[in-house]
């Protein structure tokens, strides 16, 4: 950990840890530092700053960079995975992190999923759409489905494929294939 050095009021010198994260109001005034991966926590950004994000029951065990479809369980918000194959389920988010079923997921409802398996995108699929698949739940595909009952639902656009491929999530509105 990083750690500054300062002057305090009598002249001598002393050290002080800067923060990675905020506890609110008691840490004013104190000066932060990036975190493992370079960027500032969100708890360190003004209201309205940072990712788009909802916390909710999982009713599923998701991985992540799984897509999420959200839907009310007797009046809460839960998220389960979200599959072209069953129209009842589509993707209104994703997830960065797995989560057990009955945890409690991180949902994204719009922004880079960074996290998605390779599979069978390759680099010419850069700028290309994105599906909703309709063979693997939660996840996605560079071929829209077809079939019969199935949605058709585009993702977001190829940001970039190596090591895992990113998608730029806008949730869209589906069409149910005839």
């Amino acid at each position: 950990m990083t750690k500054i050095l300062m002057i305090n009021s009598d002249g001598s010198y002393g050290e002080i840890q800067p923060i990675i994260s905020s506890a609110g109001s008691g840490d004013a005034g104190k000066i932060a530092q990036l975190d493992g991966n370079g960027k500032y926590d969100v708890s360190l950004m003004p209201t309205g700053i940072g990712a788009d994000t909802q916390s909710m029951i999982s009713s599923d065990t998701l991985a992540a960079g799984d897509f999420v479809h959200i839907y009310n369980n007797a009046g809460t918000r839960n998220c389960q995975k979200a599959l072209a194959a069953d129209n009842t389920k589509p993707a209104n988010g994703f997830v960065l992190a797995g989560v057990a079923a009955l945890g409690t997921a991180i949902v994204y409802v719009r922004g880079l999923n960074s996290m998605i398996a390779v599979g069978s995108f390759t680099a010419a699929d850069q700028g290309h759409k994105a599906f909703l698949s309709p063979s693997v739940s939660g996840g996605a595909t560079n071929t829209m489905p077809t079939t019969t009952g199935q949605i058709s639902q585009v993702l977001g656009t190829i940001d970039s494929v190596g090591s895992y491929v990113t998608i730029n999530f806008t949730e869209e509105t589906f069409v149910v294939r005839a």
